[in-house]
Parts: structure tokens; sequence; C-alpha cells
């Protein structure tokens, strides 16, 4: 038994779906669609399951699982992003979280934890606090340990055998994002953002291709405003070394209705869209990814 309720057995914080055969050196990771809550989580929380699910990346799973089919593995998180965050550093912890003082190697002072979103989230959208006392420091650190770290290795494994078969391996990030965007962002968000950390993460075909392929299909496209990539990203993308990484956030009222968080009609629409983009992707000219240089974009 591991944190929250957790299980390797029949409930496990998170799932490889996994091809019968890995086929290209793609791999799809979406860290934030857990729809698994914990029963400490929900009994700590004065909100609502609604209210709490109000982060998560709803269904962004489903819409990019025909990734499997094209021999791609897809790394799927179980748990919530209200109770983990593992797109951010192992110690992103808030002080304004937890009572007790922090460990010394703890990133206190991040911009993500000043906004309330660090490892452990203190808020979910629009600025509401998720618990009704504080927790205890030990709790965040075991989440850390037991979910963090084994999820994380297994997106290093999943990495690592794709350069091993294939020689290089990119990495494809799964997220969605609220349609109406902070009080400063000057214009409506866009239906599709590609994040590749301005260049540095990925080789930039990869990152052309994808929104060369959604403009084709009449999604609006923008690159890494207001999102460049996340520490996922950031951290696994290194292109020198054959390991590229990148992010794609969709606009949720594509495919959701962001009150109920219930799917609408477009929901199979943007699905299929999306399998036919990641058909394309996957058929990407391997030679120039395998130890790429840095694009300089």
């Amino acid at each position: 038994m591991i944190a929250g309720g957790y299980n390797e057995t029949d409930n496990p914080p998170f799932r490889v779906l996994r091809p019968a055969q890995q086929r290209v050196p793609f791999i799809f990771n979406a860290p934030h669609s857990g729809r698994v809550y914990p029963l400490e989580l929900r009994n700590a929380s004065a909100l609502t399951l609604h209210q709490l699910r109000r982060s998560e990346d709803v269904l962004v799973d489903r819409l990019f699982d025909s990734a499997v089919a094209l021999g791609a593995p897809m790394l799927v998180a179980q748990f919530p992003r209200a109770w983990l965050d593992v797109n951010r550093e192992p110690y992103e912890l808030d002080p304004k979280l937890f009572a007790e003082k922090l460990p010394p190697h703890a990133n206190a002072r991040s911009m993500r934890v000043s906004g309330g979103l660090g490892t452990i989230p203190r808020l979910v959208a629009e600025n509401t606090a998720i618990y009704r006392e504080k927790p205890k420091l030990a709790e965040a650190l075991h989440r850390i340990e037991s979910v963090y770290r084994p999820y994380h290795d297994a997106l290093r494994r999943l990495m690592a055998l794709s350069v091993v078969e294939f020689g290089y391996g990119v990495l494809v990030d799964c997220h969605s994002m609220p349609s109406q965007g902070a009080r400063n962002e000057r214009s409506k968000r866009p239906d599709i953002i590609v994040g590749d950390r301005y260049g540095t993460s990925c080789h930039g075909d990869i990152s052309r291709e994808l929104i060369s392929r959604f403009g084709k299909l009449g999604y609006s496209v923008v690159r890494n405003k207001p999102y460049a990539g996340g520490f996922i990203t950031e951290h696994y993308g290194r292109p020198a070394k054959g390991l590229h990484a990148i992010q794609i956030e969709i606009n949720r009222a594509l495919y959701m209705n962001e009150a109920t968080l219930e799917p609408t009609v477009g929901f199979e629409a943007l699905r299929n869209d999306i399998a036919s983009i990641l058909a394309d992707l996957v058929s990407l000219p391997d030679a120039q990814f395998d130890s790429a240089p840095i694009a300089a974009e």
C-alpha cells in the first residue's frame, strides 16, 4: 500500500498504456488528467469533488490515447493534480501550506509556489484553497517519495528505452487549459498552444509539424505563449542528447462544458483530429533527431 489509498495491484497511482510492441520513438504523458480522488484529500478539503476537479485536465488521456495504437507508450496519472503535481520540481513546497518548517532543499520561492501551485498544491483553479487545515509536512513528503519519484522513474525509463531502441526519444506532454485566461492576458486564448521552451526542448521540426497540422485542420495555434512548457518539458528536453520534449495545451472549450466538466459533442471530433495529427507526427523522418543540436528559435 502506498499514499492516498493507491496500491500497486488494484488501484495503482499511474499506469503505462503499452502497445504490443513500441514501433515509434515517441512517449506520451498525461500528468494532470487523473480522476481517482483519495478519500484523505476529500476529507481534508472544504471543497466539493466538483470544485477539486477544476484543476484537472479532464479526459486529456482519452483525447490522446490513439498514440498507443500507433505504437507509442503512454504514461497516465490516476491521482489528481490537486493532490500531487508531477509537473513541478520534486520539492516545490509552499511555506503557506504547512505549519512545520520546510526542509532546506525545498524550493519555496518559485513563481508556481507563489501562485499556490507547488508540488503539493495549496489552491485549485480560481484561487480556491484546497485544505480546511494545514496538512502535515510528513504526508506531503510521503506523497513525493511514494508517488512522485516512481512516476518520474517510469517516465525516465520510457525515454531511456526509446533511446536504446531508436537512438532518440520524443516526449509529448499532454494538457488542457481553461478557455478564459488570466485578467492580464490581453487576447482570447487560442485553440492550441505548442510549448517547446522557446526552441530549447525539442527539434524545431517537431514544433513546426504540430503547428502546421493543427492549423491545416482549422485550429488557431500559438507557440509558447502563455505556456512554454513546465518542469517536465524543461527537465526531459535535451535535444543535444537525442531527448526531445514538447507540450500540447488544448483549449477545454473545444471538447467539454467547463461548468459541468462533461464532454460535449466536440469531444469525438477533436479526438479524431488529434489521432490524425499524431499519425503524421510519429511518421516524421527521424535522421535529424538523433543527437540533434538545440534549435536556435
